[in-house]
Order: C-alpha cells, then sequence, then structure tokens
C-alpha cells in the first residue's frame, strides 16, 4: 500500500493494482472495497468521514462519498500518459491535484469536473510535482522534481514559485502545530524546515546510530500532541517532539521501506483501576504487566510492521518472556522495575 489517511475513526489505504482497504478496528482488520479500477493508486485524502479522493496512475481520480467502501471514476487522462501524484481538498466542492509532468487539476464541483490548471504555475521545465498540502495560517504548498516550490495563499488560484534550499527531488511537504511553519522531505534524508511559509529555510539534522541518515523520506503525519512522524525508505522513522526543530532516528531491522504514516488512538487500560488513559499511537496491543502502577504494550508503526520504541516518559527494551523482536512503551510507574 502507498497512503493511509483517516475518514472519520476508519482507516483507508490505497494501492497497487488499485487496491482501497479500510479498517474500523484501528487496522487489526481490513475490508477491500470496490473499486473500478487496476491501476496503481497514489494517494487519497478525505475532507470528513464520508468525502474522499484517491489519485493514481492515467491520471485517474476517484471518489467515494461512503467513508471508502465504494468508489466512482470521476476523471481519467489516458492522452496525459503520466500519473496524478496527490490530492487535497478544502471541502467536499474545491480540490486540487498535482502529478508528473508538472500537472494541477482542479474542481470547484465535488469533482464532477475536472480542469487542467498547470498554467498558474512557473514550471516551464514541467518538472514532477509529488506532493501538496495545507499549510496552517498560510495557504497552499507544492513540492516537487529537483527541489520545486510554489506556494499559494489564495486556495490555489494563484501559485508564487519559490526558490527552494536543495536542488534534489522532494517527495512531501506537511504543515507542523505552529502558523506558517512546515517541513520538507526527499532524497537522501533530506529534511528542511520553514517557519515563515517557505521564505527561508533551515535543514534539519537526521543522525541514525551509524551517522547521518541517507535514505529517502516518503510520508509524514502530525500528531494530535503536535509530534511528527515522518518514514522512508529503509525502514526509517523519524519523530519529533519539538515542531520539527530535532528528530529521533530509527529503522526496522530488515530495512522495508515505509511509504505513508498514520496516528492510531488506543485506550489502554491501567491495571488498579477501571480508567484509561489514551496514547496516540502509530499501533498497540497485548498489554503484559504485574505490577499495578505500570503498564507496557508492544508498538507497531505502519500497518503493524515496524518495532518501534517512543515515550515521553521512559524507552526500555523488551524484557523475557516478551518477543525481544517486538517494542515497548512503558507509562512512568515502570521505570524501576524495566
Amino acid at each position: 500500500m502507498i497512503d493511509v489517511v483517516h475518514a472519520g475513526k476508519r482507516l483507508v489505504a490505497v494501492g497497487d493494482r488499485g487496491h482501497i482497504l479500510y479498517s474500523d478496528d484501528q487496522g487489526t482488520t481490513w475490508t477491500q472495497a470496490k473499486v473500478p479500477t487496476r491501476q496503481l493508486l497514489t494517494a487519497v485524502y478525505f475532507v470528513d468521514d464520508q468525502h474522499g479522493w484517491a489519485v493514481g496512475h492515467d491520471a485517474q481520480v476517484l471518489a467515494s462519498t461512503d467513508g471508502g467502501a465504494t468508489w466512482s471514476q470521476q476523471y481519467q487522462d489516458l492522452k496525459r500518459e503520466a500519473p496524478l501524484l496527490d490530492v487535497w481538498f478544502k471541502d467536499a466542492s474545491h480540490g486540487l491535484a498535482v502529478g508528473a509532468y508538472g500537472a494541477l487539476i482542479e474542481t470547484t464541483d465535488g469533482g464532477k469536473t475536472w480542469n487542467d490548471v498547470s498554467d498558474r504555475l512557473d514550471n516551464e521545465d514541467q518538472f514532477h510535482l509529488n506532493a501538496i498540502a495545507s499549510i496552517k495560517d498560510a495557504g497552499l504548498f507544492i513540492v516537487g522534481e529537483q527541489g520545486s516550490m510554489f506556494r499559494s495563499s489564495d486556495d490555489g488560484q494563484t501559485w508564487e514559485k519559490l526558490e527552494g534550499p536543495y536542488e534534489g527531488s522532494l517527495f512531501g511537504v506537511i504543515s507542523t502545530a505552529q502558523p506558517q511553519t512546515l517541513l520538507a522531505y526527499g532524497l537522501r534524508g533530506n529534511l528542511y524546515r520553514s517557519t515563515d511559509f517557505g521564505s527561508t529555510w533551515e535543514q534539519v539534522e537526521l543522525n541514525a546510530a551509524r551517522g547521518a541518515l541517507e535514505f529517502g523520506l516518503s510520508g509524514a503525519t502530525l500528531l494530535d500532541d503536535g509530534s511528527l512522524v515522518v518514514v522512508g525508505n529503509g525502514g526509517s522513522v523519524v519523530v519529533s517532539h519539538d515542531d520539527g526543530q530535532t528528530f529521533s532516528v530509527f529503522n526496522r531491522p530488515d530495512r522495508i521501506s515505509l511509504s505513508a504514516v498514520t496516528a492510531v488512538k488506543f485506550t489502554v487500560p491501567k491495571f488498579d483501576s477501571a480508567s484509561t488513559f489514551p496514547f496516540p499511537l502509530l499501533g498497540a496491543s497485548a498489554i503484559t504487566s504485574a505490577e499495578p502502577s505500570c503498564a507496557v504494550f508492544r508498538v507497531w508503526s505502519v500497518f503493524w510492521v515496524q518495532p518501534w520504541v517512543e515515550s515521553v516518559s521512559v524507552r526500555v527494551n523488551a524484557p523475557p518472556p516478551l518477543a525481544t523482536t517486538e517494542a515497548l512503551i512503558a507509562s512512568p510507574g515502570c521505570t524501576g522495575l524495566l
């Protein structure tokens, strides 16, 4: 699968051969949606719990009005011979999609009609446009091939071309929780941060156990608490708790590449009462502890395949008899026990 997002409480993922899957139990089980295509789908976006759009090869746009259970084709351009790579909607009516060779298409009627508005961009070389995102209290931002960057303060009606900090391809862009602040990321672990809607940039260092991270970064998400998680090739998972100023770097032991990430909330029971406390996690299960003040549970990231350890209170290694291939998160009461 290539991309995964929330449609309300439901998870929806898209990928190869037109596959769209959805889950109503936080990813424990998945159902295959009814789709009208077998082409690769590259991105998906929902504006609410019912209305969503997916884009992909053959410049296709698919739409759902039932939370991702069924899909219909709204747009296709076989003559373009290039994929759409990302999609964004302001509301159930107005949306934009970007793609290869500088493609930019727009709808103002929920996708009933789509218009090519690529000429709004100063992109004579037709660089591929890889991602589009809304930046808090600022506007829209597009990144793409050879470090290309464009920004709009009027919902995509006009665009300003920017001189970016990097000449290699950028694969994604995401807003942080702070106004006008964003991250752009791409090849060889390059990640840049701007606090003024892209006017100036600073490179963010990503240092792994064996030196600077050199794997490409491909997907990101903003958690409810303001933390940021970015994933990529080589099983890379980088996490920030300070609005993207610094990151901790983790890698899957098997180095399987990750293309997208989203948050999943689990309510973990305490052992000393019937009360609960929430953790914004990428995946969790199998609580185990004999100490009332200590809650320990296993954690995975994208689709429960990434052993990953991250907690504001304590990091621990898996003690016997738990499987050592799984990471753990522990509550503060575990500090003296593990």
